[in-house]
C-alpha cells in the first residue's frame, strides 16, 4: 500500500518529510518513479499528467494539492468512481487573503495610477479617500471568499459579497442568485472573483457583467481562468469601463508570450501565484484524510462532481 505524489509545482521532499512526521509508516512514491502501479492506493497530486490516475488499477482516492480541481475534472480519463478531495488548508487560505488585500490596497491607494505617473515622469499628489468609502465586492463566499472578507473588514473597507445561495457574514452585505447579481455589481468599486469553476461560472466575467459595474471599477481575478472572457476584459479596459485589472489565472497557462495581457498598461499579471499551501501546515489536512481513509471513515472536502467543487 502506497501513496503516489505527482506535482511539478510542489517540492516532493518537503511533502515527504512533513507527511512522514505525521504518518511514519506511509510509503510515498514520487512520480515518475511509480514502481508497481498496483501498489498505489492514494494519489496526492496537482495537475497530474492526463491518464496517470487512470493507469493505477487499485487507486481508491485522489487528494488534490490545491483548492481548485477543474483541471482534473476536465481529464476524460479521470476515474469517475473515486472520491476526489480538494485541499482546504489554513496556509492556502491565508496566502489568498494576503494576495487579495495587497491588490485591493493597490487600487484603493491608487498605486496603479502612481505607477502610470512614474512611467510618464509626472509628479502628481493623489490622496486616498477613507477605506470605508471603497466598496469591495467578493464573487464567491466559500472558505477563501469568507476569509478574504474577514481580512478586508479589518482594514475598514465597505464589503459586499455574492454567492449562489444566501449567506450571512458579519459586516458584509450579502447577495445571492442571478436575480441579485446586478444590484451587487452596481455597488462594487473593486470586484474580487473567488468563484469555483462550474458550468454556471464559466465565462461569467464578460462584457455584460463589466457593464453593470460602476465606470472605472477594478477587477482582481483569482478564481479560475475559464471564468474570464479575455477579449471582453481588454475591450472594457480600452473603453474605460474598467480602470484596471489584476489577473492571476488564465485560460491558457503558462500565458503565451504573444498574449496581449503582457503589454496592456492597465493589467497586472501574476503566474497563478495568489495562494499556495505550506507543507508544514497542509500536511496536517492531508494526513487527517489519509488516516480517515485507512480507518474507513468519511473523507473531508470531497468534491461534488456535479457541482464542480
Amino acid at each position: 500500500m502506497a501513496l503516489l505524489f505527482a506535482s511539478t509545482a510542489d517540492d516532493p521532499e518537503l511533502w515527504r518529510r512533513e507527511l512522514g512526521r505525521r504518518l511514519p509508516g506511509l510509503e510515498i512514491r514520487v512520480h515518475p518513479e511509480i514502481g508497481d502501479p498496483a501498489d498505489i492506493d492514494l494519489a496526492l497530486v496537482w495537475l497530474p499528467p492526463p491518464g496517470l490516475l487512470a493507469s493505477l488499477p487499485n487507486l481508491k482516492a485522489i487528494l488534490s494539492l490545491g483548492a481548485g480541481v477543474d483541471a482534473m475534472l476536465d481529464d476524460p480519463t479521470l476515474p469517475a468512481d473515486l472520491p476526489l478531495c480538494r485541499l482546504v488548508d489554513p496556509s492556502l487560505t491565508a496566502t489568498m487573503s494576503e494576495y487579495v488585500l495587497l491588490h485591493v490596497l493597490k487600487y484603493h491607494r491608487m498605486q496603479d495610477l502612481f505607477a502610470r505617473d512614474q512611467r510618464e515622469r509626472r509628479w502628481q499628489l493623489r490622496l486616498p479617500a477613507p477605506a470605508s468609502s471603497t466598496r469591495v465586492g467578493i464573487l464567491g463566499l466559500g472558505v477563501l471568499g469568507t476569509d478574504a472578507a474577514r481580512v478586508l473588514a479589518g482594514h475598514g473597507f465597505s464589503l459586499r459579497g455574492w454567492s449562489r445561495s444566501q449567506k450571512q457574514l458579519d459586516g458584509v452585505a450579502c447577495f445571492a442568485g442571478p436575480a441579485q447579481l446586478p444590484a451587487f455589481l452596481a455597488q462594487t468599486d473593486i470586484l474580487v472573483c473567488l468563484l469555483p469553476l462550474t458550468a454556471e461560472t464559466t465565462g461569467i466575467l464578460d462584457r455584460d457583467l463589466f457593464a453593470r459595474l460602476p465606470k472605472g471599477a477594478r477587477l482582481v481575478h483569482v478564481g479560475r481562468g475559464a471564468q474570464l472572457v479575455e477579449e471582453d476584459l481588454l475591450d472594457a479596459l480600452d473603453r474605460g469601463q474598467l480602470g484596471g485589472a489584476t489577473v492571476d489565472v488564465f485560460v491558457q497557462e503558462p500565458l503565451p508570450p504573444e498574449h496581449p495581457f503582457w503589454a496592456h498598461p492597465a493589467i497586472d499579471i501574476t503566474p497563478h501565484a495568489a495562494s499556495y499551501s505550506d507543507p508544514a501546515v497542509g500536511a496536517d489536512v492531508i494526513a487527517e484524510n489519509i488516516r480517515r481513509f485507512f480507518d474507513g471513515r468519511p473523507l473531508q472536502h470531497v468534491v461534488d462532481r456535479a457541482r464542480g467543487y
